[in-house]
């Protein structure tokens, strides 16, 4: 008997662990199946598929580099802007095939607020890509 009794007679004490020989073979069992199955899962159909030869679109869209500093003044790819020609010319980015990428590079001192602005017209206008362009720490210090 794999149990004890609830028997009083009985001299052997009640068992409390249980018996892992029935998992164990369960386990076993599992196992061969799976290895059994698993060969059948990963059969593969055979297919002639065309060829095409086709080189791949290397061509990056250009960027543009809007820079802001700490008064607040713009530059355009390193030319002075002003705030009444930005929405100007983000639309005529944004109109272009492909659609350029705008960098932003912002002062440490530049005010949030006028980032924010920056921002809200180039998402208006349409811009689809925006990054930051920062300096790494080494460059920074210099």
């Amino acid at each position: 008997m794999a149990f004890g009794g609830f028997n009083n007679g009985d001299s052997r004490p009640l068992q409390s662990e249980i018996n892992m020989v029935p998992l164990i073979d369960v386990m076993l069992v599992l196992l061969i199946v799976f290895m059994i199955t698993a060969p059948l899962l990963t059969h593969s159909v055979k297919i002639d598929l065309p060829q095409a030869s086709s080189q791949p679109n290397e061509e990056k869209p250009e960027t543009v580099s809007l820079a802001i500093n700490g008064e607040g003044q713009l530059f355009w790819n390193n030319e002075p802007l002003d705030d009444v020609a930005l929405p100007l010319r983000l639309q005529a980015a944004a109109e272009q095939k492909p659609q350029p990428e705008l960098h932003l590079r912002a002062d440490r001192e530049t005010r949030y607020q006028k980032l924010a602005e920056v921002m809200s017209q180039a998402r208006e206008a349409g811009i689809e890509k925006m990054g930051f362009i920062t300096l790494p720490e080494s460059e920074a210090a210099e």
